[in-house]
């Protein structure tokens, strides 16, 4: 693994219709923002961890708990519409306009809580193994095959999407992948690009399903503290 530091960059705006605050919500006791920010402070490589936001208290709890925040995201990049590629393509420029070397970039989204950090360091070894890489994403299996997906009616009635698999066993289907959404390893240059983050120049790591959880509702949420107290009970983080 190359000596340069990575940049670690946690897009983490104000809003949030579905769970108000969100990002700073407790989990577990700690802003959840902050408890990622743990995360990766443990991460056995020199990195800096920045985050990218429009909200003030957002900014103090991030220093509190160890990370800088350079800047404040311009609001055309904190709305609902913002993806995370421009964001991330901000902040690199606002780094190399301040004179700063960026190589490696790993955007870490606030929700990550139930990531393992080993894992991020396989990702960014990844990366830097092959140089026709863009990215690097953590990807999980689906838990039920996918060419057997049931789509339901108005008149809730069941029909296959693919029906020509009917009467295929599960186990002659081939596994099919879903991006886990905890992180993103990418060159600086590949950001200020603005690469696809799914494509052929994407390579992947493998996260089990036990350790993936979205938290975009109420339900999510209480999922995800299950999880983590279950982890922490068996002295994982």
């Amino acid at each position: 693994m190359s000596e340069s530091p990575v940049t670690i960059v946690i897009p983490a705006r104000g809003g949030s219709k579905r769970i108000p605050r969100k990002n700073i919500k407790p989990f577990l006791g700690v802003p959840l923002l902050a408890r990622t920010i743990a995360l990766l402070r443990e991460l056995p490589l020199a990195a800096r961890i920045l985050v990218s936001t429009d909200d003030d208290e957002i900014a103090d709890i991030a220093k509190t708990a160890g990370a800088e925040v350079p800047f404040r995201r311009p609001a055309d990049l904190a709305n609902d519409e913002a993806s995370t590629v421009p964001v991330i393509r901000h902040a690199v420029e606002y780094l190399q306009h301040e004179g700063q070397a960026v190589e490696v970039v790993c955007a870490v989204y606030p929700a990550a809580v139930l990531l393992d950090p080993p894992l991020l360091v396989e990702a960014i070894a990844t990366l830097e193994r092959d140089p026709d890489l863009d990215y690097v994403l953590p990807v999980t299996t689906f838990g039920s095959p996918i060419q057997r997906a049931l789509r339901r009616t108005p008149q809730q009635r069941m029909v296959m999407f693919q029906p020509e698999h009917y009467e295929s066993r599960s186990q002659e289907l081939e596994p099919a992948y879903h991006d886990a959404g905890q992180f993103y390893v990418g060159r600086a240059s590949s950001w200020l690009s603005e690469r696809p983050l799914f494509g052929a120049r994407s390579g992947s790591v493998l996260v089990p399903r036990w350790r993936v959880q979205d938290i975009d509702t109420p339900e999510d949420w209480v999922r995800a503290e299950q999880i983590a107290t279950l982890l922490q009970r068996d002295g994982q983080p």
